[in-house]
């Protein structure tokens, strides 16, 4: 694979007089995780199935695992794993079945011995911690188990890029942070992921950059800092022991806002370290030393808001 699991540019895709995908271009790296991020009816599906050939682009470049996704469709779907929002696992067989047929259905494993073949469904029950529940029908697994599941039966084929689509919606906060560990191990291992999600905190978690699609165009690009970077409303909290230590900071330290009940200084910020160093210095040469202060940055929900005018409810993968 070359050193960009994914390189899109120009690319376009209309349904009627509707323009879905107005030129967008963006690129990621193999062994990295990219999430794109927008309300409903972005684009954000449309991308996703352009990508992995499901859907043909009307106009661009779009090449994935270094393969036109429009002339080599085909290899493109050998390099690739797709899973998504809903688990797709039979439920009238085993866990340990449903992998097995994911073996037997793999063209690359079509020679493979039946010792092999065994040996990657246990190897895969082990990794994803299903072996108790391997021969039990999935029909009485947990969401969280099914989307183990159905992850590693993505993994058969051993795809070089996963497309993850809200991977763990609707799962119970430890089965999010088990999801959570598997995806930061497979990109150990050099995997891409494609990662769209409904919950901000994931993609500020997982993402190593994040793109922003709002009406068919991508209005910002960058690591989950760049961009909480671009949006206003940093500062730096000073708590003081008393009132009179309160007013004399403020005093010092205009732009500021108090709450006089909580004895709390809010100042405006970059958030730079030369920036919070020269706020203490001009403290300590007044003479006054704050009980405690912290720096305040927006997060993601400030950045989705300020960039598409949504409230992040709306973030969906449809």
């Amino acid at each position: 694979m070359t050193t960009s699991a994914i390189a899109v540019t120009g690319l376009r895709k209309t349904f009627g007089d509707k323009t879905v995908l107005d030129g967008i271009d963006f690129e990621v790296p193999a062994g990295t995780v990219f999430s794109l991020l927008g309300p409903n009816g972005a684009g954000k599906t449309t991308t996703v199935n352009v990508l992995t050939t499901l859907t043909k682009a009307d106009g661009g470049t779009v090449r994935v695992a270094g393969h036109d996704v429009a002339a080599e469709a085909k290899a493109v779907r050998s390099a690739i794993g797709v899973t998504g929002q809903f688990a797709a696992v039979d439920e009238l067989l085993t866990g340990r079945e449903n992998l097995q047929l994911m073996v037997d259905l793999t063209p690359a494993r079509s020679k493979t011995s039946r010792i092999g073949d065994q040996q990657i469904v246990d190897n895969l029950l082990e990794r994803f911690d299903l072996v108790e529940a391997a021969d039990k029908n999935t029909a009485t697994y947990s969401g969280g188990m099914r989307r183990k599941l159905d992850l590693a039966m993505t993994l058969v084929g051993d795809p070089r890029i996963i497309f993850l689509d809200e991977p763990t919606t609707g799962l119970d906060p430890r089965s999010r942070r088990t999801m959570w560990t598997i995806v930061r191990e497979l990109v150990a291992d050099g995997v891409t992921i494609f990662l769209t999600t409904q919950y901000l905190d994931e993609a500020d978690e997982l993402a190593d950059r994040i793109a922003v699609l709002n009406n068919g165009q991508l209005v910002a690009q960058g690591t989950p800092d760049e961009l909480k970077r671009q949006i206003p409303g940093t500062h730096v909290r000073f708590r003081f022991g008393t009132a009179e230590e309160l007013d004399a900071a403020a005093a010092i330290l205009p732009g500021s806002t108090r709450d006089d009940d909580a004895l709390t200084l809010r100042v405006p910020s970059d958030a730079g370290t030369k920036s919070v160093r020269a706020l203490l210095d001009r403290l300590d040469a007044a003479g006054l030393d704050a009980d405690e202060f912290s720096v305040h940055t927006p997060d993601l929900d400030d950045v989705f808001l300020a960039l598409t005018g949504h409230d992040t409810a709306e973030v969906v993968a449809k």
